[in-house]
């Protein structure tokens, strides 16, 4: 029985010093916070603009940005640019981009792209449910999902999201 509850306690030991091994994996980063815990994201089932159905499960095992922002949000306005930029670089390393769009429908949606040139997917979230269910602190507010589906990283406000460090940030979680 002492052997039985020893080998327990070895085995235990092992799985919390990969885990412990893994989470040190993931460096903090400047402009980002990290996210302790391996929480899982909350659900998104979205549809963007075009009428497509995006669903952050159909992403398991991709890195995956999700933004929340809205058209009348100065700060979401003035990274728009920088969160394509970003994803024009990062898109061919297979990480995904979704910009979820709180409160506002289409026709406000779609006006808003005619002075932004954006082809990353914009997702409506018309009741704001979908954003409820999310850790959102203000607008924008954006989180990086990793390959396993667990939130990593969060910011708060505006960023230059095509700067170098965040970009390797990234990049890194796609390893």
């Amino acid at each position: 029985m002492r052997a039985i509850a020893t080998s327990y306690k070895f085995i235990l030991g092992l799985l919390l010093s990969l885990i412990l091994v893994e989470a040190m994996a993931v460096e903090p980063v400047k402009g980002l916070t990290l996210l302790s815990g391996g929480h899982p994201a909350p659900k998104l089932e979205l549809t963007d603009i075009d009428g497509n159905q995006h669903r952050l499960s159909d992403y398991r095992g991709q890195v995956v940005i999700v933004n929340f922002w809205a058209t009348w949000c100065p700060p979401c306005r003035r990274e728009m640019p920088s969160m394509q930029r970003a994803w024009e670089r990062l898109r061919s390393d297979g990480i995904v981009m979704l910009a979820v769009d709180i409160g506002e429908d289409e026709d406000t949606i779609f006006a808003f792209t005619a002075n932004y040139d954006i082809d990353f997917p914009l997702l409506m979230d018309l009741e704001s449910s979908t954003t409820n269910d999310w850790p959102v602190l203000g607008l924008p507010s954006t989180f990086i999902v990793d390959t396993k589906g667990a939130l990593v990283y969060r910011a708060v406000g505006g960023r230059e999201w095509d700067s170098p460090e965040l970009l390797k940030a990234i990049r890194a979680l796609a390893k």
